[in-house]
């Protein structure tokens, strides 16, 4: 263990005694020599942070742009994780931060540099950032272009062969087919219909393989919130199939912009039943030597399947900005879907007696069950009078129910924060008018450690904001001034946009209407189309979901373009929390928007030789206190 700390283990100083001593030589002595600039505010954070590795405790870091706080809990967790032989967990709030945090001009390169380290960092990626051989192999067949034909051919030899790999050597990740675009992705890419356990490709599967090799990891483990939490559901479940757990056991767990934690948990918590995932699992266990009356029940559950998924689709309204549908609980919705609640509680209860009649195979008998306890428990949460959050998705492959719960407090106590080990929250944006319980209520945090440190940058020499206003709606207006900014701008502009039709708008609008490269969220995979504006000096990228975390200093971003005020959207999540509140705008709209807007304009100023200009563009008839409170929460 001594040999892998940074610093020698004596017999007569604690752990965290000779780690308070090498952290203040790293920022006083190690990382100046090495050209960082030396910042109080995080030297400042880097000693509060000890506590909370001392004591296991949950603490609440709020540091401001530029503080430098990722280097403050990336080497906190180094040390940690090899003084416990347990990885730590970085989990960040996207699959696009964690590409941030690996690339080769981000911050653990720069420490390992800068303090002649080597750190074992391996990625835990979301599933759906994984290609799916079954997809692929099918999708090669009606693809006119050849493009997933050559994928194919150009997997390694062992998935061909059906062969063993001899050493790990990854594949299958979005990362390395990054000029698909997500419409191109989503074709090969995993499937929720898969049963992922039982395919006979799964040994040679780039998810299961990558799987294996980051659970072994010896230092930092990468991963989004959403899987993060999606391992803390999954767990139990996961461990009652014969399946490992999604991540390992963690010395630590730092949550990077972490407040947008909650929302992560939701959605880890949510049910979501697709009208195809019934039918797929019936009709496998229907082929089996099945009882006549059973499978009469199997046959009238898909029929009711269908006709529920139908009545959805006929009962739920559009949302502007969003994929998620309202719906409208008719009496024909409420009466189908109690139908096919009562006919999938027969069935579970049929399926009691094939089980002790050994026609089915336990494992699909198993996973037939599980989905349909889960499927029964969720109908009836949607029928009955639910606490809970409900929405319908529809593409043109899948429709989908979705149930997410309003609160997650409890099980976030008992799941997470009952563990004693260190919990740290890092965003610039933690705390409300200078206090952490509305954070810490809302996600069942009794006990915490706090703290709040300022950016140590000067925005008023550094930073010019311009708030145009246009007509409502008018589209044109703000995409003819964003046009004229781009084609005058000196260095690279980051444009963000509140939704995918704002983003789709001004695609068509300026399309061959600029010389220099623009690049847009969806035509590649995120992280390539990042690291080619870093390294264009003159580029732009237009984005909906770069409001926080893009870390990208100097002239390659000296502009930023907010192309609308980001508000909540109207969908059925924000509705749910409108209905709560007393003053859903002033609780719950505004503070949103403005959270949003301070980190899009925190995405300009990286460094204390950055400067540049920020674009706000807002509506004429925007209430004179909005515009009050939106001038005071910038830097400016």
């Amino acid at each position: 263990m001594q040999s892998r700390l940074p610093f020698t283990l004596s017999k007569t100083e604690s752990f965290y005694d000779q780690l308070n001593d090498w952290i203040g030589d790293v920022f006083y002595d190690f990382l100046p020599e090495a050209g960082f600039e030396l910042r109080d505010e995080q030297i400042y954070m880097a000693f509060q942070l000890e506590k909370a590795f001392k004591e296991k405790k949950v603490m609440f870091a709020e540091a401001g742009v530029g503080t430098g706080k990722t280097i403050v809990y990336l080497l906190y967790a180094l040390c940690y994780a090899r003084y416990t032989n347990r990885p730590a967990i970085i989990a960040c709030a996207d699959e696009t931060l964690i590409e941030q945090l690996v690339k080769k001009e981000g911050d653990i390169a720069k420490l390992e540099q800068a303090l002649g380290l080597t750190v074992d960092v391996r990625l835990a990626k979301s599933r759906d950032q994984y290609l799916c051989l079954n997809k692929l192999e099918a999708s090669k067949y009606y693809d006119e272009t050849g493009t997933f034909d050559s994928i194919y051919e150009d997997l390694p030899t062992f998935v061909h062969s059906g062969g063993s790999m001899k050493s790990f050597s990854p594949y299958g990740d979005r990362k390395n087919y990054s000029n698909l675009t997500d419409e191109q992705w989503n074709l090969i890419s995993w499937d929720t219909l898969q049963d992922c356990f039982s395919c006979d490709k799964r040994h040679r599967c780039g998810q299961t393989l990558h799987r294996e090799y980051y659970r072994s990891g010896g230092d930092l483990i990468i991963c989004s919130q959403d899987f993060y939490m999606e391992h803390v559901w999954t767990k139990e479940s996961r461990k009652r199939e014969g399946q490992l757990p999604l991540l390992p056991e963690s010395c630590c767990v730092v949550f990077d912009e972490g407040h947008l934690l909650e929302y992560a948990c939701q959605k880890a918590l949510t049910y979501k039943l697709t009208d195809k995932t019934l039918a797929t699992l019936l009709e496998k266990i229907a082929g089996n030597d099945i009882r006549e009356k059973t499978l009469y029940i199997i046959e009238e559950a898909i029929m009711l399947s269908q006709d529920f998924f139908s009545c959805l689709t006929n009962s739920s309204k559009d949302t502007i900005g969003s994929e998620k549908k309202t719906i409208i609980k008719s009496n024909e919705v409420l009466m189908t879907g109690n139908k096919l609640l009562k006919t999938l509680q027969s069935l579970e209860e049929e399926l009691v007696f094939e089980s002790e009649l050994f026609v089915i195979n336990d494992y699909d008998l198993k996973i037939v069950e599980e989905y349909l306890d889960q499927m029964t428990y969720s109908l009836s949460l949607f029928l009955g009078k639910t606490n809970g959050i409900t929405w319908f998705e529809e593409n043109q492959e899948e429709r989908t129910l979705v149930i997410m719960p309003r609160l997650v407090k409890d099980i976030m106590k008992e799941e997470v924060f009952s563990q004693s080990k260190p919990y740290i929250f890092s965003s610039a944006t933690l705390s409300e008018n200078g206090s952490f319980e509305y954070i810490a209520n809302s996600l069942g945090i009794d006990q915490y450690l706090s703290f709040t440190v300022n950016s140590p940058f000067d925005y008023e020499e550094k930073m010019a904001i311009f708030i145009p206003e246009f007509n409502r709606y008018n589209l044109e207006e703000k995409s003819a001034y964003a046009l004229t900014k781009l084609s005058n701008a000196s260095g690279g502009t980051l444009v963000l946009f509140s939704n995918q039709a704002e983003l789709y708008f001004f695609k068509e609008y300026i399309k061959g209407k600029l010389a220099c490269p623009v690049y847009f969220e969806g035509d590649a995979e995120i992280s390539t189309l990042v690291s080619k504006f870093q390294n264009e000096q003159n580029s732009v990228l237009c984005a909906v979901h770069l409001w926080e975390g893009l870390d990208i200093p100097g002239k390659s971003l000296a502009n930023v373009i907010l192309f609308s005020l980001p508000f909540p959207p109207l969908d059925p999540v924000f509705a749910a929390k409108r209905e709560e509140a007393e003053d859903p705008f002033l609780e719950v709209d505004l503070p949103y928007m403005l959270l949003r807007l301070r980190q899009g304009v925190g995405r300009l100023i990286r460094t204390s030789t950055d400067e540049g200009n920020v674009h706000i563009l807002i509506e004429n008839d925007l209430d004179q206190s909005i515009i009050f409170k939106i001038k005071g929460v910038l830097p400016v």
